[in-house]
């Protein structure tokens, strides 16, 4: 690992002018998707990300060693030396500790980025999410978000949101929030709810959003975590933990012989589709990219990949998105790139026109998300309070101010 360089936090100005239209998600880096996520190239990946023009990066605390092996893969020297701290856009979350298991308590967030910013050996971050906010209350959201403002007060991180499953209940406490403290997002974050199988993210939510005064709206799992590809969701990693009920897993493998009639992938269709769609509905909470004019947005979309060539792959189909938003021009080149995108669009929504006819009753299917019965397994007397491993007094002596804490051994997290 090389030496790092002090980092330089950004002034703040609007989200949409901030962060990038296309982040590379690593909840891959974890063993829901892979046997050992400590195989899988990171270093390549975060590099060629890097060089590709992949600005942003988005991880967890909850997605097993994914923030360690992001932090290391950014901390690189080959990394390092061509790509300072302050060329790319860093995400993390908050509050969800395990799949029952969640404490949105002030101290416990707090902590929560302070590790985070050890394990990606950084001085500051630049977005947090609470984690799937709806397994818990909405005044526990609210008091989480607060702690958020409070670091984001001392300089700790740049933007504040939210992320979860439910669309409703996602605009629900953006309109929760905006009431109670008078001030709005930056961000929500919504996963599987804008691809083939559900686009309820882009009906009458953005609205609501808009009216919440929600900044940016970012689209995450295009494939709805692994269901909409060849392989399906029925074996592998995923059979034992994806939520989805055996009829709608089943349904999604139906629509894999229309894709290969058409001469495609079921995963190209579904990528090119969200994001091609995503960047104009999505595109009035949107970020911004210099391929396109001055004042232009771009609904911002979360790749998840676990390898270099399915980023190389997911990169030239967003490039090629782009081409397709660009204005008409009169250089014969960009217009034929232009033309080619928009020939493309047309081809793929054609084919999923014919995907939704088959999907029948579970297009725009959710799932229960908790489940009926949740219980938080955390411990009434664990909320609060924080593993013995010296993070918090470690920042303390660096920023010189003492701090009292409750510790839990190390072991319980």
């Amino acid at each position: 690992m090389g030496s790092l360089p002090p980092d330089s936090n950004p002034p703040r100005r609007p989200l949409h002018d901030a962060i990038p239209p296309l982040i590379l998600g690593t909840a891959t880096f974890n063993t829901q998707y892979v046997t050992n996520p400590y195989d899988l190239p990171a270093i390549s990946i975060v590099s060629r990300a890097l060089d590709l023009g992949v600005r942003a990066f988005d991880t967890s605390p909850y997605y097993g060693p994914s923030e360690l092996i992001l932090g290391d893969a950014l901390a690189h020297s080959s990394v390092v030396t061509r790509h300072p701290r302050s060329s790319y856009f860093l995400v993390t979350k908050a509050g969800r500790i395990a799949s029952d298991v969640f404490d949105y308590s002030p101290a416990w967030v707090r902590y929560s980025v302070l590790r985070s910013l050890e394990r990606l050996h950084t001085n500051y971050l630049d977005l947090v999410y609470m984690h799937d906010v709806e397994f818990v209350s909405p005044a526990e959201v609210l008091a989480a978000v607060r702690e958020l403002r409070r670091l984001r007060a001392e300089g700790i991180i740049r933007y504040v949101g939210i992320s979860g499953y439910p669309v409703e209940k996602l605009c629900a406490l953006a309109e929760m929030i905006l009431l109670e403290t008078g001030e709005p997002l930056d961000a929500v974050l919504s996963y599987g709810h804008y691809t083939i199988q559900n686009t309820a993210l882009g009906t009458s939510a953005m609205a609501r959003f808009e009216n919440a005064g929600v900044d940016v709206v970012l689209n995450a799992s295009m494939l709805n975590m692994g269901l909409l590809t060849t392989r399906g969701a029925a074996t592998g990693p995923l059979a034992s933990w994806h939520p989805s009920p055996e009829g709608l897993r089943k349904t999604c493998q139906d629509l894999v012989p229309i894709a290969t009639e058409a001469g495609e992938k079921l995963e190209v269709v579904a990528i090119r589709w969200a994001l091609d769609n995503w960047s104009r509905v999505g595109a009035s909470k949107g970020g911004r990219t210099p391929k396109l004019p001055a004042g232009t947005r771009v609904g911002v979309s979360v790749m998840g990949i676990s390898s270099v060539p399915e980023l190389e792959e997911t990169c030239r189909v967003f490039q090629s998105v782009i081409e397709g938003l660009e204005p008409e021009t009169s250089d014969p080149e960009q217009t034929k790139r232009r033309q080619w995108s928009l020939d493309r669009r047309q081809k793929i929504q054609e084919v999923v026109e014919k995907m939704w006819a088959v999907l029948g009753q579970w297009k725009d299917y959710s799932w229960s998300s908790p489940d009926p019965g949740f219980v938080n397994a955390r411990k009434p007397t664990e909320v609060g309070t924080t593993p013995n491993d010296g993070i918090l007094t470690r920042h303390a002596a660096k920023n010189n101010v003492s701090v009292k804490v409750e510790e839990l051994p190390v072991s319980v997290i």
